[in-house]
């Protein structure tokens, strides 16, 4: 006899299967699947907002320039290294764009194939009835004096009525019952806050293609034509021909602006109210009409919205020669530096025997200081004065570079001294006159107008990306707060079945976390019995069944049909 020793040993060794490999096709479908799940599209969520985060910490230059060359003043060594990654223009980096393409397709990966299955199961209908409705989770029965098709009849109008899809189903051996279903909102919910998220993402990117941003300064009095010569920052997406701007145009009437007098401590000197009246011109040939610009209140015109920045003051100021003809006379725009609206500007003034650039600083409300130095003390023109340093050389206006029109480049200019050799710095208040040294001119200080900043923002889908965000809120609120919940009705007829009595029973099962479901039950139940002739002087049994029930020491177990 064959022992299964020897059966083993003379049977042929199986042979080593030899390991195959995945190959490109395979490996590719593996990196798509791990790149549309939902636990990646969550990781490029959070790895986007953080990488987002630079952003707020450091200056951007399609927002504020400025602000960027001021940080490369003062971190000459720092800045350098931080232009090279991206970090002064963090949404239009490289890493940063790979990260929100790598989104955007994990979303659309993961979400179309999700909304393809659930428009498959809105289709079927609920499924079958379980055969021991005891086990689940949340059970009732009670025998009622009525035939099992006139409770399923009541049943079905009562679960329609509670926005459940029904199905009928009929068991040989357990009898004719009734399936429910409802909460296939909670999945279409998250559907389409997923969705909406695309939609967002699509937007943005659309925005930032044909989208653009532009900041400019516009003196009290002074008209403003959309053209890129005219702005002092520009920042066009993409795809934007800026031949093809808009022709619209307005003019600054007056400029409203309003600070707090009356209280102490940090409140003193804050603004209260800024607006600007302006008249505007959709289109060369269009009738102007009036309009105001306030804060949070952007101007309509010509598909784009514009913004009140800010505002500040423009010193007039006149430049003339030794023989007393005029070089230089226009309002110019000083940039606040502090809350107090200590403002620093420059004029530059080119000559034949040579350029004349001014340093100013200008004081709304001069004041005497311990140092000796006047300075601000409130933000409103009460006491205003103007501080200028006078230098001369090349302003190297003839170079063909840009410069920057609020900056001054001393490099190859001298600083204008007195007669006793120091360096020359004088005050004016308006209207005075200062006669420069070394027969270079003079310096007229004729008044100080307002200014404000506007920026000006084409955005042609931010209709869209409103649309879904709201989508995206809607979506959310849906899939965290629609329980989705299985019920069952089934009727039978009761025990020994002589006296034509029926088991009514109902069982209902949560597809979550469902604090509601023993109370839809008991309102379920007690529908159906007021639909009902009578019900039988027994009382209802819940959470055990007739003769199925597990034992009392066991916690039901709940069945997935």
């Amino acid at each position: 006899m064959t022992t299964v020793e020897e059966r083993r040993t003379s049977a042929e060794p199986p042979s080593d299967p030899k390991p195959v490999g995945l190959g490109l096709v395979g490996w590719l479908r593996w990196t798509w699947r791990q790149l549309t799940s939902m636990r990646t599209a969550l990781l490029l969520l959070m790895l986007l907002a953080v990488l987002a985060v630079p952003g707020s910490l450091f200056p951007q230059r399609n927002i504020d320039q400025v602000k960027v060359a001021q940080y490369f003043q003062a971190h000459p060594d720092l800045a350098p290294w931080l232009d090279r990654v991206s970090l002064f223009d963090v949404y239009s980096s490289p890493w940063f764009s790979a990260v929100y393409l790598l989104l955007f397709i994990s979303l659309v990966g993961c979400v179309l194939p999700r909304t393809r299955v659930h428009l498959a199961n809105l289709r079927q209908a609920p499924p079958r009835t379980p055969a021991r409705l005891s086990r689940l989770p949340e059970h009732r029965s009670v025998p009622v004096d009525a035939a099992p098709a006139d409770v399923l009849s009541a049943a079905q109008d009562v679960l329609r009525s509670r926005r459940y899809r029904t199905a009928g189903f009929t068991d040989d051996r357990r009898g004719p019952s009734l399936a429910g279903q409802r909460g296939e909102l909670r999945e279409t919910g998250n559907l389409l806050f997923h969705l909406a998220l695309v939609g967002v993402l699509i937007a943005i990117a659309v925005g930032g293609l044909w989208g653009y941003r532009a900041q400019v300064i516009v003196v009290q009095g002074d008209a403003y034509v959309n053209n890129v010569t005219r702005y002092d920052s520009w920042d066009p997406g993409a795809l934007v021909d800026p031949d093809d701007l808009p022709p619209f145009a307005f003019t600054l009437d007056a400029l409203h602006v309003a600070f707090d007098d009356s209280s102490t401590g940090n409140q003193f000197g804050a603004p209260r109210s800024f607006s600007a009246d302006v008249t505007v011109k959709d289109s060369p040939d269009a009738a102007p009409r009036s309009g105001q610009i306030r804060v949070n209140e952007p101007l309509r015109a010509g598909g784009a919205s514009v913004y009140l920045a800010g505002n500040g003051y423009a010193p007039v100021i006149t430049v003339r020669d030794a023989k007393g003809d005029v070089l230089f006379s226009q309002a110019t725009p000083f940039l606040v530096q502090d809350a107090t609206y200590t403002s620093t500007g420059v004029v530059k003034v080119p000559g034949l025997d040579g350029d004349i650039g001014l340093q100013g600083l200008f004081l709304p409300t001069a004041s005497p200081s311990a140092s000796g130095v006047p300075v601000s003390t409130f933000p409103d023109l009460r006491n205003p004065e103007l501080l200028l340093f006078a230098y001369t050389g090349d302003l190297g206006l003839d170079d063909g570079v840009p410069q920057n029109v609020y900056e001054l480049d001393t490099s190859r200019m001298q600083r204008v001294t007195s007669p006793d050799g120091q360096p020359l710095r004088f005050a004016m208040k308006p209207g005075e006159t200062y006669q420069l040294p070394n027969g270079l001119g003079s310096v007229t200080f004729d008044r100080v107008d307002r200014y404000a900043g506007f920026t000006v923002r084409h955005d042609p889908a931010r209709a869209a990306a409103l649309v879904f965000s709201l989508l995206a809120i809607a979506g959310l609120t849906a899939s965290l707060f629609v329980p989705r919940r299985r019920l069952w009705v089934r009727a039978v007829p009761a025990a020994g079945g002589a006296d034509g009595r029926t088991l009514l029973e109902v069982g209902a099962l949560a597809r979550s976390e469902d604090h509601g479901l023993a109370a839809e039950a008991d309102a379920v139940l007690a529908a159906v019995l007021a639909r009902l002739p009578a019900a039988a002087p027994a009382g209802t049994t819940s959470d055990t069944g007739p003769t199925d029930s597990p034992p009392s020491h066991q916690p039901p177990r709940q069945e997935e049909p």
